[in-house]
């Protein structure tokens, strides 16, 4: 049985004055001013001026835009984060809105400046970039150049940042806060998404059996808002990338990811072609531990049969995951630790607050905050190490300065992952044998979770991107190809009920981040090899990662993995890390014999 929650302990909510005091903050408002004023100030003296810049004059309106754009971001940082603290309250709804506007219309005057730059002739663009008097901003000028191809007439790109507020933005807020106010009855509850979602993996059958069944429910008769939301993005996303010229739907999250197609394809084929030897053949072991040759869907994620769990509180949660940082590294805990005992942290689930979790980074003259839905399972543990991992890479990161600190997401799970790994092999180094294949197993299935799962999600917008391009797609052939990716990649073992085709629609990453979710898939393996490379490795391999972390976006995945001997262009590289997983199976498979 699992304890109730009230056994957590005091959970700590964050506290968002390092932003901004309020909505009313008079620093608010000065810094709307100040934007106003410098991006005006900016367009007059620089629009139209940039043929023939030296570096250093360069350097200067660079050092200019960006602290610009950082101040506007600090100002939607605040705003996402009250937003997401409560989503069902119709003035942080407002102000979240009324500050994007604002915001958009101050950014609408800066558009030009990249443009002009990618004007620049190829020999001039190389000529900058090696010059020492634009350091450090030649890597920021290297990345933008690999835009200009894609890159539309200052009037059209002006258009689109005018319009990004009541178009693509507004159907990311009509989700949030459609997801947000969805009531979920179970057992006589009404429960939140988050809490029902929780359920899918109570120890009690009839609870998660419960909850898969309403979550279906619910959100079937909601299904029409969603597949509304998800043709109109879709549609919107394909317009923009044809008149971006855009190889493919994918193409411009690998180019923001800076990552070449053929590694992404590469990652693809490798996990597709494992899905029979890992989630395959361990659904079928964990049928067998249900005594059965089936797998009922909401028993996929399910608590061993014999095992119990309880409630770990927030206290325990965090002595295990600094510890386990600790025992990595002293400088990567001392990193880690201003985030407990500072309130960067919001961790109770409250109605009306974002589903999931995040690390948002806000900006370097800040710090970043993480949200949680902590409600004291193992995996709640590993979430909290997960989201600490980015919150201690983005803080490393931060030196680079604004432009340069945002890792490309192929490399920005690198350090969530290793600090659950770190953290999972903390718990499992004391763990008798009853609890190690517990243990085992949910790491497992979070691996599952991570690479095949979101594999097989990124082959699912793949598709439906690709479908829409012929016309809107109805719900019943959304739920289709979601059926046909979820059947190929979980395998013959599981069953599925009626609604269960219909658990696309809660998914925010295809909403907010269309193929975002390769990232995780791309990280995990990643690390894995890293890991692997670690416990082989003599001193120095953490002051090495450290490095890797602080280096943020300022380099490539190939530069920042050579000192590691790791290369994501390698097919083997892939095959190494999805062999970790497999070394799992195999050791539940051992224990279970």
């Amino acid at each position: 049985m699992t304890e109730p929650a009230h056994d957590l302990g005091d959970l700590p909510n964050w506290d968002l004055t390092d932003l901004y005091s309020g909505i009313n903050d008079p620093k608010l408002e000065a810094d709307l001013s100040e934007c106003s004023l410098r991006s005006a100030s900016f367009e007059k003296t620089w629009k139209g001026n940039l043929t023939g810049i030296d570096a250093k004059a360069l350097k200067q309106a660079i050092v200019e835009y960006e602290a610009i754009d950082e101040i506007l971001s600090r100002i939607m940082s605040f705003a996402g984060l009250l937003h997401a603290g409560d989503l069902s309250d119709p003035a942080r709804g407002q102000f979240m809105q009324n500050m994007s506007e604002r915001a958009t219309d101050i950014a609408s005057k800066l558009v030009f400046f990249e443009l002009e730059i990618n004007q620049f002739s190829e020999e001039t663009i190389a000529a900058l970039i090696s010059n020492p008097d634009l350091s450090p901003y030649g890597i920021w000028l290297d990345q933008l150049s690999r835009w200009r191809s894609h890159q539309l007439s200052e009037e059209m790109e002006t258009f689109i940042q005018e319009k990004s507020s009541s178009g693509r933005q507004a159907w990311n807020r009509l989700f949030d806060e459609t997801m947000a106010d969805l009531r979920f009855d179970i057992a006589g509850q009404t429960l939140t998404n988050a809490e029902a979602l929780n359920l899918l993996s109570s120890p009690i059958r009839q609870q998660r059996q419960e909850a898969g069944e309403a979550i279906g429910t619910t959100l079937k008769e909601n299904a029409r808002i969603f597949t509304q939301i998800t043709n109109t993005l879709a549609k919107d996303k394909s317009v923009e990338d044809k008149w971006r010229k855009y190889a493919r739907p994918i193409s411009s999250r690998n180019l923001s990811n800076q990552v070449e197609d053929e590694v992404v394809d590469a990652l693809v084929e490798a996990v597709r072609s494992s899905y029979s030897e890992l989630s395959h053949r361990y659904y079928s072991i964990k049928a067998n531990w249900f005594g059965s040759e089936r797998l009922e869907y909401y028993d996929r994620n399910a608590p061993l049969p014999d095992s119990v769990e309880r409630n770990i509180p927030w206290s325990e949660a965090e002595h295990i995951v600094l510890e386990a940082y600790e025992t990595f590294s002293p400088k990567l805990a001392d990193v880690a630790r201003p985030f407990f005992e500072n309130s960067w942290i919001d961790a109770p689930t409250r109605a009306g607050k974002s589903p999931g979790a995040f690390a948002h980074p806000t900006v370097p003259s800040a710090h970043p905050y993480l949200l949680l839905n902590y409600q004291g399972k193992t995996r709640d543990v590993m979430t909290l190490a997960h989201e600490l991992g980015h919150g201690v890479h983005q803080r490393l990161a931060a030196s680079q300065g604004h432009f340069l600190s945002n890792t490309p997401l192929t490399l920005a799970e690198t350090a969530s992952v290793f600090g659950e790994m770190l953290t999972f092999q903390r718990m499992l180094k004391d763990a008798d044998l009853k609890t190690k294949k517990a243990l085992l197993a949910g790491k497992t299935e979070d691996m599952l979770n991570t690479v095949i799962r979101q594999i097989a999600m990124l082959t699912f917008e793949i598709n439906v991107h690709s479908e829409r391009k012929s016309g809107e797609l109805s719900t019943d052939r959304i739920c289709e190809i979601w059926m046909d990716t979820q059947t190929e990649s979980l395998g013959p073992t599981l069953n599925f009920d009626e609604g269960y085709k219909y658990f696309w629609s809660y998914i925010p990453h295809f909403i907010h981040s269309p193929f975002y979710v390769y990232a995780y898939a791309f990280g995990d393996c990643l690390v894995n090899a890293l890991y692997a490379v670690y416990q082989d490795s003599e001193a120095g391999f953490a002051d090495r990662y450290l490095d890797m972390l602080a280096a943020g976006g300022s380099k490539g995945h190939k530069e920042l993995l050579a000192p590691f001997g790791l290369d994501a262009s390698d097919p083997d590289f892939w095959k190494r890390g999805l062999n970790v997983i497999g070394g799992f199976i195999d050791q539940l498979e051992t224990i279970d014999g």
